[in-house]
Order: C-alpha cells, then sequence, then structure tokens
C-alpha cells in the first residue's frame, strides 16, 4: 500500500491545529493570569483612593472646628484660599 498524499497532508493540518491550539491556550492562560493581577492592582488603588479621599475630608470637617489647619489644606489645595474668589467672573466683550 503506497503512501497517500491526503493521508500526509491531513496529518500536517492535525500537527498544525494541535500546535495552534497549544499556543492558544498558553496564551489564554498568560493572559487571563496578567488580567487578575491588574485588576487586584486596580482594585488596591480604589481602595488607597477611597481612603485619602476619606481623610481628606475628615480634614476639611475638622478645619471647621479648628481652623488652624486651614493652611495646610490650602497647601494642598483641599480649600479655596481666604483671600481668592471662589468662582472666577466671566469674561465680557
Amino acid at each position: 500500500m503506497k503512501n497517500s498524499p491526503l493521508m500526509t497532508i491531513l496529518l500536517a493540518m492535525l500537527a498544525f491545529s494541535a500546535i495552534f491550539s497549544l499556543v492558544t491556550c498558553y496564551l489564554f492562560v498568560s493572559r487571563s493570569r496578567e488580567l487578575r493581577e491588574l485588576q487586584l492592582t486596580t482594585q488596591n488603588i480604589e481602595v488607597k483612593k477611597r481612603t485619602a479621599m476619606a481623610l481628606a475630608n475628615d480634614a476639611v470637617e475638622y478645619s471647621k472646628k479648628n481652623p488652624a489647619i486651614d493652611p495646610i489644606l490650602e497647601q494642598v489645595g483641599l480649600k479655596p484660599k481666604a483671600g481668592a474668589a471662589s468662582t472666577p467672573k466671566p469674561t465680557t466683550k
């Protein structure tokens, strides 16, 4: 029985398909792992942001009872400067 070229072509296609499947599976697993790591990093950043915002809000509330903290809040931009206007005036032509 002679080797048929059809059998060789089918075996080559099967080998290519198997290798392609392995590469695709590896890429999927590695990208999924990277996605989970990035989601965890994003979650940690959000927690830190919420904590900082809560601290800033507490500091502004504290400044209502003790205005000695106002220069620090003005320096970091949490409170407008005492002499500055709260809203800019529109320009007219």
